[in-house]
């Protein structure tokens, strides 16, 4: 139950700081990152600090390994803002659940993973999900294909996030291998910082006090909605506590209805609960195929 709470509390914080991101209009996604990278190393560092592993979260062997996992995630984040930006909350929201599915085809593609024809069915209906959610911000599906609207730029963005984002975790599942967990998110959250200062030749925003605590804040929301994610493993196995990263969408829902007036579309609700049933089939799938490996290697392994 702990594991429960601890991952549910997460989505919380991950979600109020999407509508954040959502809310700082104008400002420039490389501008977003740096706040959302740099001051997600405040809580994380405190941490570290009061048990005593600072430095040891710096160690590692594996610089370039963190490094690719940084452009990676950097690169999924900046389509994610854009994605915020330009589209509601729920539906930018519900879009990214389509990462998990590509984890399962790039994992067939490039690690040569066995997949199922129960999970290659759920990889299909998750992205028909997808698809439904998406399909009234196409525009340039319609007659005018001359333009597209700002939102189907949005839902492209918030779409190619998802595969940026599932190679990343690819390369995150790699690192766990032999990297601890602060190392990973203290690499990355400095990949971040430093490609978002790298975008002040492109123009940054002169921020009043308010508006700079209101990033600043987001940016702490992030380190704290990391730290709780990753003490929600901690206390309950990942099959466990994975589906109620679906819970996300009624928070989304209903922080877009309250907070920016957004009504939820019906091709949102449908699509959603088509993504989030792929989702969770997937993660059940996982469970049982662990349960099984478990039963091999404890009928091979020698008395």
């Amino acid at each position: 139950m702990l594991g429960i709470g601890l991952k549910v509390a997460s989505v919380f914080v991950f979600v109020a700081m999407s509508a954040v991101i959502k809310g700082a209009e104008g400002v420039p996604v490389g501008q977003l990152i740096f706040f959302r990278s740099a001051f997600a190393l405040v809580p994380v560092f405190l941490i570290l600090g009061m048990r005593g592993q600072l430095l040891d979260g710096f160690k590692t062997t594996r610089l370039g390994s963190h490094i690719l996992r940084g452009i990676l995630g950097t690169g999924g984040m900046i389509l994610i803002f854009f994605g915020l930006t330009r589209l509601p909350l729920p539906e930018a929201t519900t879009i990214n659940y389509a990462t998990p599915l590509f984890i399962v085809i790039f994992s067939a593609v490039f690690l040569r993973e066995k997949i199922r024809l129960f999970r290659w069915s759920a990889v299909v209906v998750g992205l028909v999900g997808v698809i439904i959610i998406m399909w009234p911000r196409l525009t340039f599906l319609s007659s005018d294909a001359a333009t597209l609207g700002p939102q189907a730029i949005g839902a492209l963005a918030a779409f190619s996030a998802c595969m940026v984002s599932a190679a990343a975790m690819l390369t995150v599942r790699n690192l766990v291998k032999t990297e601890r967990s602060a190392t990973i998110v203290i690499y990355f959250s400095l990949v971040s910082t430093v490609i978002g200062l790298a975008s002040i030749p492109f123009g940054w925003l002169p921020l009043s006090l308010e508006e700079a605590l209101i990033l600043m804040g987001a940016g702490v929301c992030g380190g704290v909605g990391q730290i709780l994610l990753t003490e929600s493993y901690r206390h309950a196995e990942l099959t466990t506590v994975a589906p109620f990263e679906y819970s996300s969408m009624i928070l989304s829902i209903a922080i877009g209805f309250l907070v920016f007036h957004e009504v939820p579309t019906i091709e949102m609700l449908i699509g959603g609960s088509i993504v989030t049933a792929a989702g969770i089939f997937i993660i059940y799938r996982e469970h049982m195929l662990g349960l099984d490996r478990a039963k091999v290697r404890k009928v091979s392994s020698p008395v």
